[in-house]
């Protein structure tokens, strides 16, 4: 199994796409997922509290009340255009040498791993069948348009890679500014469990934070 990390969400013309990147490689592996996956998995990278628990985080309650801990996913193969993926747990009777395997699809893995901080894998014959150029991906991240809440033009959206960090800004910035208001319009989206709302107001954070990276690169 090749170890991966989760490279990001991009929106295709087949729809919303989860790629998967294996460690040292340049080829991802796109998972293609439905909006309500795409918002649980932009929650879990995001590290967002909601007021009610989305459907894998009650999963995850109750593995860890009957005493296991999920340690790893696996995509392990492609049938008929399908991806399948399975869930390993200790724990509660079962040990790492013997573990706990249950059937999930994939986009549901993710987001539990994106949870726990556990290692996503891939089978190499699902890299051989899937795998596609991370610069197709480049490119159609560059491509896509999305348009902020005032109604200005922003660059195409993706998802933060697991483990990034919020750079830190000036106050008094138009740059900061704007990010706050988008910060006030998450909150309230989350208060009104617009999730769908939310999960396109924290792609446009995600943006801001690279404009600004982008910005102190150029400065002098």
């Amino acid at each position: 199994m090749l170890e991966t990390e989760i490279w990001s969400l991009a929106r295709v013309d087949q729809g919303n796409a989860v790629l998967l990147r294996p460690l040292g490689s340049d080829t991802v592996v796109p998972i293609f997922i439905g909006d309500a996956e795409v918002q649980a998995i932009l929650i879990g990278l995001g590290e967002i509290l909601v007021e009610r628990p989305l459907t894998c985080d009650t999963l995850l309650e109750l593995s860890r009340q009957l005493g296991l801990n999920l340690i790893r996913v696996e995509v392990y193969e492609i049938r008929n255009d399908v991806c399948y993926a399975r869930l390993f747990f200790s724990g509660g009777g079962y040990s790492g040498s013997r573990p706990l395997v249950i059937e999930s699809r994939p986009s549901d893995a993710i987001a539990l791993a994106i949870r726990e901080k556990c290692g996503v894998y891939v089978a190499p014959q699902v890299l051989d069948q899937a795998g596609v150029p991370v610069e197709v991906f480049i490119e159609k991240v560059a491509d896509g348009m999305g348009d902020d809440p005032a109604g200005n033009e922003m660059p195409g959206k993706t998802a933060p890679e697991q483990g990034s960090k919020t750079p830190e800004r000036k106050k008094g910035t138009p740059l900061a500014a704007k990010r706050r208001r988008l910060r006030a319009d998450l909150e309230q989206a989350l208060a009104e469990e617009a999730y769908e709302r939310a999960a396109e107001i924290r792609d446009l954070l995600i943006l801001l934070d690279q404009q600004f990276e982008q910005e102190q690169r150029k400065a002098p």
